[in-house]
């Protein structure tokens, strides 16, 4: 017979079998308790930079974003380094703003932490070598909290006070990013943010670690007697925003702050997160569905 056969139609795969990259509100819950390990690890190595005993930190909830929004954020201008991963320089972002680094040099150099004002127009030599070793502190506590190793070995790269001069990744790329608030005895708060492009992070949870075998025995477990019905306190965190200390203020009735919603809900006991889920509604109330449990 003559004549030509129909085209065959693409073939459609699941992107379980073929391995495709996942989407980005996939990662939070696993960035979630990656949080939670680099905030066990991180006050140890900013207090070898502080020289003073280990801060507090808190971590907020991973929210997706691109270079613009980070950039939309910032009120006056901020320190963003460029960080690599591993023998491929998988790239990553840490952002502190200006009055940030200014109030930490003051106290470095037995200050209050005053903030100058107005700010200088670029950050001073000196706020740059303090910056160097923040950037190497947060380097060795994400690396530990990845599992060790070269694969998972962090290295400052460059840094600037222009996202559009660093030009760290395409502005098109998703990103989850984190922010870290620290807190030290007798001195005002101040926090960081970290931010993962999605490829970074498929590259970093691509190995969950490795659970520990159960040992055998007559131990009651969750579901028995007495802890059965020890009552538990869980949080679903919503929302969660940093605010600079002259925005909150500024603050008056009748103003709108935005505020960015999480794709995925935690859900936490004793600030551990345990699950995440979605926002809902059942029977006229507010409910969470769960999507991941720990």
């Amino acid at each position: 017979m003559s004549g030509s056969a129909s085209p065959r139609p693409a073939a459609h795969h699941a992107r379980e079998l073929v391995g495709a990259e996942p989407a980005i509100e996939d990662m939070v819950p696993a960035l979630s308790l990656l949080g939670e390990k680099l905030v066990r690890l991180l006050p140890a190595a900013l207090a070898r930079v502080s020289g003073g005993d280990p801060p507090q930190v808190r971590i907020g909830m991973p929210i997706d974003c691109r270079l613009a929004a980070i950039q939309g954020e910032i009120e006056t201008y901020a320190a963003h380094s460029l960080l690599a991963m591993g023998p491929q320089g998988l790239p990553l972002l840490t952002t502190m703003e200006a009055p940030v680094v200014l109030r930490l040099l003051d106290r470095a150099f037995g200050g209050r932490g005053m903030v100058p004002d107005p700010l200088p127009d670029t950050l001073p030599l000196s706020a740059e070598l303090l910056l160097a070793r923040l950037d190497e502190a947060i380097c060795g506590a994400l690396g530990s909290a990845l599992g060790g190793g070269e694969a998972h070995r962090l290295r400052p790269l460059r840094r600037d006070t222009s996202l559009r001069q660093l030009d760290p990744f395409d502005k098109r790329t998703d990103l989850l990013q984190i922010a870290l608030d620290v807190e030290e005895g007798g001195a005002e708060a101040w926090s960081f943010a970290l931010a993962f492009p999605q490829p970074t992070l498929t590259a970093m949870l691509a190995t969950p670690p490795r659970a520990r075998a159960m040992r055998a025995g007559d131990r009651a477990g969750p579901a028995d007697e007495p802890f059965a019905t020890l009552p538990l306190t869980v949080t679903a965190v919503l929302v969660d925003i940093t605010l600079g200390f002259s925005r909150v203020a500024s603050l008056r009735p009748g103003d709108v702050l935005p505020v960015p919603l999480a794709r995925a809900v935690p859900l936490q006991v004793d600030g551990r997160t345990i699950a995440t889920g979605t926002v809902g509604e059942v029977d006229d109330r507010v409910a969470v569905q769960i999507q991941h449990a720990f």
